[in-house]
């Protein structure tokens, strides 16, 4: 349904500012007279492409605009509100003045009509799933059952606020050592395909018996030259074969398990997606979803089909009468000192607090790891470029130091 904002006089004859959404530019005013209020001037937003004109909003391509960190402000904003007393209709009529994003502006006064229109907040929010999760929505329905939305909301603005800064701090370590080996590997093709050739075309012209590291560098260097294309081509060729690989089960799984057997980025993966999982598990049990409800949900966010398995087979295990930390025992995905807070949490009644300490164990760990790893890539990156250099630099002098000891 398209959206409108408009300028209109109150019963005061104030002026105000507001969207609307409606079947035309008619309903829509006709709407705003419906609501007590003269429109002024109504037109429809132009924050959407041209040939998006109906549905909830088209997110397809649109909300990618929107960062997620918008989402945790707007539902911080709206939590305040709620706590404050204010009606949820009210809550988020005063939220829709404070929002800047006008695609995030939009979508709240859709979810603001549909509860208008006698909706639960969680239905309105489900008729977004690119903005609001799965994990959002099950959280809002939790807290609209137990009459607690001002907290599960404060919960999700945390939860979001927790993932997005660690998310920040991952991309702020890994991304001097990215740049770096980009540049350093620019530098040394530039070197190799362009500087090098010049150099060493004096002695291939001299017809003499070049050094073993000399006809290496020239052969490697006319290869470059020559096929770099061809090097390009073989990179995309396998990054597409292996994308098409992984939309298969199988394919799936193998590459999943590889991201979990790795070398060095293998346990940094299981403890990212356990520390996802301990966040997520914790949030909505602390919510009120019931935990086989809330363990359906986190199987889908922890981004790998092996640990969707293993909680699968949890959920399995709990129908059958047993507790949470007896299934994920028999997974070696998950170490035993996770196994035995969740069996003591389980015991203690305080299991989300359990999974809160885990998550919270987990993500330091995390991040004292990536900034363990990107220090020592730094001198191992600058290593490697000072080897190639030398190994040029030997290539060039060694035809000129033969050259020396015949003249002598």
């Amino acid at each position: 349904m398209p959206v409108y904002e408009y300028t209109a006089l109150n019963k005061s004859g104030k002026s105000v500012n507001g969207i609307i959404d409606a079947d035309s530019l008619l309903a829509a005013r006709q709407k705003l007279r419906g609501s007590g209020i003269f429109p002024v001037d109504v037109k429809e937003t132009s924050s959407k492409p041209k040939d998006i004109r109906s549905g909830p909003v088209s997110v397809s391509g649109i909300l990618k605009r929107i960062k997620p960190a918008e989402i945790s402000i707007a539902t911080r904003q709206l939590s305040i509100l709620l706590s404050a007393g204010v009606p949820l209709v009210g809550s988020l009529d005063a939220l829709l003045s404070q929002l800047t994003n006008p695609l995030v502006k939009k979508i709240m006064a859709q979810v603001k009509e549909s509860v208008n229109e006698g909706n639960s907040l969680a239905f309105a929010l489900s008729q977004h799933p690119k903005a609001f999760s799965n994990v959002y929505v099950n959280m809002v329905r939790a807290g609209e059952a137990s009459g607690s939305l001002d907290v599960v909301l404060d919960r999700l603005a945390d939860l979001g606020e927790h993932q997005q800064a660690l998310r920040g701090r991952l991309k702020a370590a890994l991304t001097y050592p990215i740049f770096m080996s980009i540049i350093g590997t620019l530098v040394l093709f530039f070197l190799i395909t362009f500087i090098v050739p010049n150099i060493t075309q004096i002695f291939t012209e001299m017809q003499q018996a070049l050094p073993v590291p000399t006809i290496v560098l020239i052969n490697v260097s006319n290869f470059l030259k020559s096929f770099w294309w061809l090097i390009l081509l073989g990179l995309s060729m396998s990054l597409l074969i292996i994308r098409q690989l992984k939309k298969t089960p199988r394919g799936h799984y193998v590459w999943d398990e590889a991201k979990l057997r790795i070398p060095i980025m293998g346990p940094i993966n299981r403890k990212i997606a356990i520390s996802r999982f301990g966040r997520t598990l914790g949030s909505l049990l602390q919510a009120g979803v019931p935990l086989i409800s809330a363990l359906q949900i986190v199987r889908n966010i922890v981004n790998n089909v092996i640990l969707a398995d293993v909680i699968d087979n949890a959920v399995e295990e709990i129908q059958a009468g047993k507790g949470l930390a007896s299934p994920l025992a028999q997974s070696r995905w998950f170490p035993s000192i996770v196994v035995q807070m969740i069996f003591v949490g389980e015991q203690s009644g305080e299991l989300e607090t359990m999974l809160s300490k885990i998550a919270d164990t987990y993500e330091r760990d995390v991040e004292s790891q990536i900034m363990a790893m990107t220090s020592m890539l730094e001198p191992v990156m600058i290593l490697l470029m000072g080897l190639v250099i030398l190994f040029i630099v030997i290539s060039i002098l060694l035809p000129i130091f033969e050259m020396n000891q015949m003249i002598r």
